[in-house]
């Protein structure tokens, strides 16, 4: 009898009791609107800001509707203009793209590693096309920071970081989103803190802060951000910055900061399921493994290894006998998008160059979800099955060569 997983890539920890009772004495309150306090009051989002802003190391943070909202308002506050050329990853989700397109601007993709990472020789060669970068780090795979921000320093090109998959990483002990000028997080269910949906902006740069502030929706309640930066700074912004609404509640608030506090908790307990499913698919004919670098500390939220060189029927395969025994993966090579799985090739609101070294390896790359509701015999289980049908699968390729 073939061993079965039984569990849920997509059942999500139950938000702790504490960030319950808080998100409960909001409601009871009435007053969710992030503006709506009392004299003398913070409220839930100021604090969430302050201690995100703590966090990280950041002067100043934002509360925002979502991670996409996060993207698009780094954008505007860099006054990215309609029709104008933003470099980002090729292998990214949807909203990085769209972020860049929901202000009018120009995706231009850059190549992806074997090491699922922007590839820095493809970027210095289109550093002079754009004047900002919007990096992806797609499922949480940090590249070379050093080398990155050399360049686009060099190039006089800024860096707005997609942090959606990195909140709680480092590269050589710099958090993740405060080596350009923006960082920007997501705070939806399927990230490392759970408020449904969210998004959090942090940035050392005053003049970014205050016109993100303003974009926000804060009307002249800018006084009340407990990180915004002084005064002054928003004088001349507060005349020209459109509100595009995108407001954090304290409710989200709320639920949320109790979840930073184990933030740290969070992503070792990510590391050891990481770690059991990678020794158990070492070393399994066909299959390549993303080999992490010894300076990035990443959150293994997620797990992705390659098939390189596989036909589409046979990665498919795989596919299917997985999902036929309970495992979930998720397939960037298929020909239509499926869920999140679309590629450059699938955004007709961001057309592109081909990109055959690109396309080589997102038609490899196999995605697992990995929720801290899975325990570590659970991990082992889906190593185990994923080892299997791949071994399988690699013999039936073999033998039709």
């Amino acid at each position: 009898m073939e061993e079965v997983f039984t569990g849920s890539f997509t059942q999500q920890p139950p938000i702790p009791d504490e960030a319950v009772e808080a998100a409960v004495a909001v409601m009871r309150s009435g007053r969710l609107h992030r503006y709506n306090l009392v004299p003398g009051e913070a409220g839930e989002v100021a604090l969430l800001e302050a201690e995100f802003a703590a966090l990280t190391g950041a002067r100043h943070a934002l509360a925002v509707a979502s991670g996409g909202y996060a993207l698009a308002a780094a954008l505007r506050a860099l006054d990215v203009q309609p029709g104008e050329p933003v470099l980002s990853n090729a292998f990214t989700l949807a909203p990085v793209p769209g972020a860049i397109a929901s202000v009018g601007a120009r995706p231009v993709f850059v190549e992806v590693t074997e090491a699922l990472t922007i590839d820095l020789d493809d970027l210095a060669a289109k550093l002079g096309q754009a004047r900002v970068l919007l990096l992806s780090h797609m499922r949480g795979h940090v590249c070379d920071m050093d080398r990155l921000m050399a360049l686009c320093d060099a190039a006089g090109v800024t860096v707005v970081e997609d942090c959606a998959h990195t909140m709680g990483a480092s590269w050589r002990g710099v958090p993740s989103g405060r080596h350009g000028a923006i960082g920007c997080y997501s705070t939806q269910t399927y990230k490392h803190v759970n408020s449904g949906e969210g998004g959090l902006i942090v940035t050392d740069d005053a003049d970014l802060a205050a016109r993100l502030i303003l974009g926000s929706g804060s009307y002249m309640h800018y006084g009340l951000h407990g990180t915004a930066p002084p005064a002054e700074a928003f004088e001349a912004a507060r005349w020209s910055v459109p509100n595009v609404s995108g407001r954090m509640d304290n409710v989200r608030a709320a639920i949320l900061r109790p979840q930073l506090r184990g933030l740290d908790a969070a992503r070792a307990a990510w590391l050891r399921r990481y770690r059991t499913i990678e020794d158990g698919l070492r070393g399994v004919p066909g299959l390549t493994l993303i080999e992490r670098q010894e300076a990035e500390a990443f959150v293994g939220s997620s797990l992705q290894f390659l098939l390189l060189d596989w036909s589409d029927a046979a990665v498919a395969r795989v596919v299917e006998r997985c999902a036929a025994r309970g495992v979930s993966l998720k397939w960037f090579g298929a020909p239509e998008p499926q869920g999140f799985t679309a590629t450059y090739r699938h955004w007709r609101f961001a057309s592109s160059e081909p990109m055959p070294r690109t396309d080589r390896i997102l038609r490899a790359i196999l995605d697992m979800r990995l929720p801290l509701t899975f325990s570590l015999d659970d991990c082992m289980l889906i190593a185990r099955i994923i080892a299997q049908e791949v071994g399988r699968a690699c013999n039936r390729k073999d033998a039709a060569q």
